[in-house]
């Protein structure tokens, strides 16, 4: 009995402890999943989509471009969405071009001048005039807002207008798309993870876009432009489809020259220089485009100075030699070109006197040459480029441009549009060193035309190409720094011993020159042309002969390339027998 009786007072005893043991196991237990549940269930908050998508006053729209939130935004005034004419030229249609300082947006379709003033409805097509039933451009803040509808008529995009948030959702680029259904009702999330507030909400069975893909969560866009991140076990198997509009982009024609092209730029500098053509012609064999130096931009007012001739023109055209007219805008150095090029009027009256001049001398072309422009002419400069090609089409004058060798200082140039409009893209192939480079070398070495023209083809079309070569040298003189002997090898890198000074010559004359000193040229393989060094007067001179031999590898360039043909500076300053190199070449 006592022991039995002490069993049960112990059993007694412990009962209270257990109780005790298990509630505090199970508080603990119920903390701990308090605790897992905070950290890992999915929060209900909500984001402000206001804030989220940065819509700001009553006017403003985000903007969700083919599923990427912008941060600029639009204006939605008049039942009409407009962009910032600096989104619509970076994100829609570069084409468009803004005259902030006569307020024209101007459009070239590439058989119309699409012409529009701002503020107001009506615009001008050419010499037809139209309207909308809405203001095409609106000023805000000193800013130019282009009206997407009009956009739109011009460049293949969709889009669609939501409220709450107040958004448009554009699409511009056309084909391959990821896309995924949901497998279940879900949200979009402001970032990857269950603890980012909710963005929008998403139904069983519809489609989202998929921007980019991850491990857990994934990039999404609803149809109705909700940007965000979505579960991807939420999700079926991701497609590929394709996206398209119906949509006709413009033509653009070129007109073009049969046979490869083999230009010779002419140097006028007065009117009796135009009556040695036979002469220049008799010596240029195969020649078949001149281009003399006729024209130069001469007044901040769009003039030109014209030395242009009938009789020269005429003289070519008996000898089956196309005129293309060159237009220069160095040689007044009163102009600003920059001026000129950013003002609708002034560069609608260049545009007119070119053209005016070029039909009225019976020219075949127009080659201009416009040099040394700053990044801030840049689009003007290339919607110049389309006018002037859109006028040139209308009177059958062939388009060329001059260009310099690619580089990320002339990259405002914009080559790729330049052919879109022009009908030949010329590359000044020289001018590797000039007098104000930092030290002496080759007007053009076989590596920088070859560079020239493989980065020039990466933009323009090999048929619209023409080489230009150069049939002159640079003599180098230099003189040596005071103090300075022979042994310079513990001089600064980058420092000279030497001062020097540079001249131009022809090819005969340069051969004189050298022979004259008992010099004798050596090829250098590097360069891809002679080189020579000799001493006079106590000065050392250096030239990269231009002759025969350097100019049959850029030749070969030109040939490996298929491009269009070659171009020459200047004519008068090679040798006869430079034609025959040429002639094998262009046969």
């Amino acid at each position: 009995m006592t022991g039995t009786d002490g069993r049960k007072a112990g059993g007694f005893h412990w009962k209270p402890a257990l109780v005790a043991v298990v509630f505090i196991t199970v508080v603990l237990l119920v903390a701990l999943a308090s605790v897992v549940w905070k950290k890992y269930s999915p929060t209900k908050e909500r984001v402000d989509l206001r804030k989220y998508y940065q819509v700001q006053g009553e006017e403003d729209m985000a903007v969700v471009l083919d599923g990427k939130l912008l941060d600029q935004q639009a204006k939605y005034w008049g039942s009409h969405v407009y962009l910032e004419y600096a989104m619509v030229q970076e994100y829609l249609n570069q084409r468009f071009y803004w005259d902030a300082n006569e307020e024209i947006l101007r459009y070239v379709s590439g058989t119309e001048l699409i012409s529009v003033p701002a503020g107001g409805k009506k615009y001008r097509i050419s010499e037809k005039q139209e309207s909308k039933d809405y203001a095409i451009v609106q000023m805000d803040g000193g800013q130019a807002y282009l009206a997407l509808d009009f956009v739109q008529d011009y460049t293949n995009l969709a889009f669609e207008v939501y409220e709450e948030p107040a958004r448009v959702a554009v699409t511009a680029s056309w084909g391959e798309i990821q896309t995924s259904v949901a497998r279940r009702d879900t949200e979009i999330r402001v970032r990857g993870g269950v603890k980012s507030p909710i963005a929008a909400d998403v139904k069983k069975g519809d489609i989202l876009t998929i921007l980019q893909m991850g491990e857990q969560w994934s990039e999404a866009c609803t149809e109705d432009g909700m940007v965000g991140y979505v579960r991807n076990r939420h999700l079926d198997e991701v497609q590929t489809k394709q996206r398209s509009r119906a949509f006709e982009e413009p033509e653009i024609a070129h007109i073009s020259k049969e046979g490869r092209i083999s230009l010779g730029w002419h140097q006028v500098t007065n009117q009796e220089a135009n009556e040695k053509v036979a002469d220049v012609l008799a010596s240029a064999k195969g020649v078949n485009v001149i281009s003399p130096t006729w024209f130069y931009l001469n007044s901040n007012r769009g003039e030109i100075h014209s030395l242009a001739s009938k009789e020269y023109v005429e003289y070519c055209h008996k000898n089956q030699v196309d005129v293309w007219g060159l237009v220069s805008n160095l040689e007044n150095a009163e102009v600003d070109s920059t001026y000129v090029l950013t003002h609708t009027s002034i560069r609608d009256h260049l545009t007119e006197q070119i053209v005016e001049a070029a039909v009225s001398y019976g020219l075949d072309g127009i080659n201009l040459d416009f040099e040394a422009l700053s990044g801030e002419a840049g689009d003007a400069y290339i919607q110049f480029v389309r006018e002037l090609s859109l006028k040139c089409k209308e009177n059958n004058l062939a388009l060329s441009v001059d260009n310099y060798v690619p580089s990320s200082y002339t990259a405002f140039y914009n080559r790729r549009e330049q052919a879109v409009f022009a009908d030949y893209v010329v590359i000044m192939g020289y001018d590797e060193h000039t007098s104000v480079s930092e030290d002496i070398g080759p007007v053009a070495s076989i590596g920088f035309v070859e560079k020239g023209v493989k980065d020039t083809l990466e933009e323009v079309p090999a048929e619209q190409v023409i080489l230009g070569m150069p049939f002159y040298s640079r003599i180098w003189e230099m003189t040596p720094k005071d103090g300075i002997g022979d042994d310079v090898e513990s001089a600064s890198e980058g420092y000279l011993p030497y001062t020097f000074t540079c001249f131009e010559e022809g090819m005969q004359t340069v051969e004189d020159r050298y022979k004259e000193n008992g010099a004798e040229a050596v090829w250098s393989e590097e360069a891809g042309q002679e080189v020579v060094e000799y001493e006079s007067e106590g000065k050392t001179y250096k030239i990269w002969i231009e002759n025969e031999a350097s100019l049959k590898g850029k030749l070969e360039i030109m040939k490996s390339h298929n491009l269009a043909g070659a171009a020459y500076w200047k004519l008068g300053l090679e040798r006869p027998s430079v034609w025959d190199t040429i002639a094998g070449y262009l046969d």
